[in-house]
């Protein structure tokens, strides 16, 4: 054995304009696709799509996000049927953004997910924004698996917190947990 057989040589990744026009003919979509592929940070330009190809292109991006649409619908019955409002609960960038939630619904929430209440809190007395966020950064990795969800206090609106985005493989799991 020499020592070039011992090298190996692992290819770079393609750049990202070169993935596209990959998928894009894949597809069958007819698009023409620049960028400087020396860059891989320089924004990749799609040319003019025909109405027939980007009907396409806008039925494989559904099809791409499917799971996670349907994770967010039904995320939101659920907590609908808990009297949960999410009202901000949307699909961005592939994740789910649970968005703003009122401190009871918040509070709700957590004991729905099995929240051990502190020794200081009573259960008739209305839970502080500190206190509802703590018991959900407790109980919602263990009721999902380990996902993580980031829990902030709203300054300017005091009986609010806001509820950061989960991947839909969390949603899918917050959604058995809440299922009983």
């Amino acid at each position: 054995m020499t020592d070039i057989d011992t090298r190996t040589h692992t290819p770079a990744p393609p750049s990202p304009s070169a993935e596209l026009r990959a998928a894009l003919g894949e597809a069958g979509l007819n698009a023409r696709v620049t960028a400087s592929d020396a860059d891989a940070q320089n924004p990749v330009r799609v040319t003019l799509l025909s109405p027939t190809d980007t009907r396409q292109l806008a039925r494989l991006i559904r099809t791409g996000t499917k799971r996670t649409l349907k994770a967010a619908r039904t995320l939101r019955e659920i907590c609908e049927g808990y009297r949960i409002g999410l009202p901000g609960l949307r699909v961005e960038q592939g994740r789910i953004t649970l968005g703003p939630i009122r401190m009871d619904d918040a509070a709700r929430l957590a004991r729905l997910l099995d929240a051990e209440p502190q020794a200081t809190e009573r259960p008739s007395t209305t839970a502080d924004a500190a206190t509802v966020k703590a018991l959900l950064a407790r109980a919602f990795p263990q009721a999902t698996g380990g996902g993580t969800l980031s829990v902030s206090v709203r300054e300017n609106a005091p009986g609010l917190l806001d509820l950061g985005s989960i991947d839909a493989r969390t949603a899918r799991r917050l959604i058995r947990a809440l299922q009983f």
